[in-house]
């Protein structure tokens, strides 16, 4: 589209919608009124030039910036540190796209609409402390673990197949042992016709792999703990939380927890607040299917660990099966409960 003279005293939004080589940028006035829209490099060259671009439109009251912990987090920053107000903006969902069609300038234009109507106000992370520390080590442990039980499973099918006298002397060995057994094989070398050394030379490489990945996240499990007492120190001690879920935790909230205002909207961002589902005489909530469900997960495993562990959530469980509520109703309640107390754990500025 054609752009409009500057006017430096204007009130401007910009919505810029990312993407991994470029980022399309466009600016709307306090009306909503399409101003200009162009691409840049996703580089730092790029950024340095879209900020000089901004300089001369208007004052920019807020920018709506698509993908801020992905493709738009190098952006968000230098937008940030430029002094500008950013907020994260939900991609489009399908409807939308339906009703108005899908292209980069759309979608910029899109993201400043919903600066400027206060659709998207939630806070970016800020990616630059020690809770982006630990999402990468707990990114990296997740694949190790993922990869370690492709490998287990691939093992123990292959003993299922193996030939006779090699399964039944691997059939009654327990897990670690049968790793150590596999692991230390000496087979001879391959060759046409003998099955048994490709086999014990698989069962080998498929046992080694394992120790090393057993190692290896053990070794990401303890960096990541050393972090977590440093940012969170009360949060390991509480009960039912575990290194795993304290980290899921953290990144769930980032590096500025501040930017959640109330324990209110943590729980609505880990999916356990309560949802109003009544009607007619019946009063009712249902479980909340949104939000962080990996935030969600590591509350619901603080709830199965108290409830095994801890007396009094086994006593609140039984006072409230007696009043006949289901199970699923009793975790959702817990798990709500779970989150106003992790919540000034997390942001300790809210626990004066």
């Amino acid at each position: 589209m054609t752009e409009t003279p500057p006017d430096v005293s204007l009130t401007i939004y910009l919505g810029v919608d990312t993407h991994k080589h470029t980022h399309h940028a466009a600016i709307i006035d306090h009306l909503g009124r399409p101003l200009a829209d162009r691409e840049f490099p996703a580089t730092d060259t790029g950024h340095r030039q879209l900020l000089a671009w901004l300089a001369g439109t208007g004052s920019v009251a807020a920018a709506g910036v698509e993908g801020t912990g992905s493709y738009g987090a190098g952006l968000t920053h230098v937008l940030r540190r430029a002094g500008l107000t950013v907020v994260d903006v939900d991609r489009p969902d399908r409807r939308s796209r339906r009703r108005h069609g899908k292209s980069d300038q759309i979608d910029a234009y899109a993201a400043a609409t919903a600066a400027l109507t206060g659709r998207a106000t939630t806070i970016p992370k800020t990616h630059d402390g020690n809770v982006e520390a630990i999402r990468f080590l707990h990114n990296a442990r997740r694949s190790v673990v993922k990869a370690k039980a492709d490998a287990i499973t691939t093992l123990k099918a292959m003993i299922v197949n193996a030939p006779e006298p090699l399964r039944a002397a691997l059939r009654p060995l327990t897990d670690a042992a049968l790793l150590r057994t596999c692991a230390a094989l000496r087979p001879d070398p391959i060759a046409p016709d003998h099955l048994i050394s490709a086999v014990k030379t698989a069962l080998r490489s498929l046992a080694r792999r394992i120790l090393d990945l057993t190692a290896e996240s053990r070794a990401l499990l303890k960096n990541i703990e050393t972090l977590i007492v440093h940012t969170a120190p009360a949060l390991l001690a509480r009960c039912g939380v575990g290194v795993e879920t304290a980290a899921q935790l953290l990144i769930t909230v980032g590096d500025n927890p501040e930017r959640i205002a109330a324990e209110g909207a943590f729980a609505n961002l880990c999916g356990v607040a309560p949802i109003p589902a009544s009607s007619g005489k019946t009063t009712r909530y249902r479980l909340n299917r949104g939000g962080d469900r990996q935030a969600n997960r590591a509350l619901h495993m603080i709830v199965l660990a108290r409830l095994k562990y801890d007396e009094r959530t086994r006593a609140y469980r039984d006072k409230r099966l007696a009043e006949n509520k289901t199970k699923r109703d009793i975790i959702r309640c817990l798990k709500r409960a779970v989150a106003r107390e992790m919540f000034p754990l997390l942001n300790p500025r809210t626990s004066g």
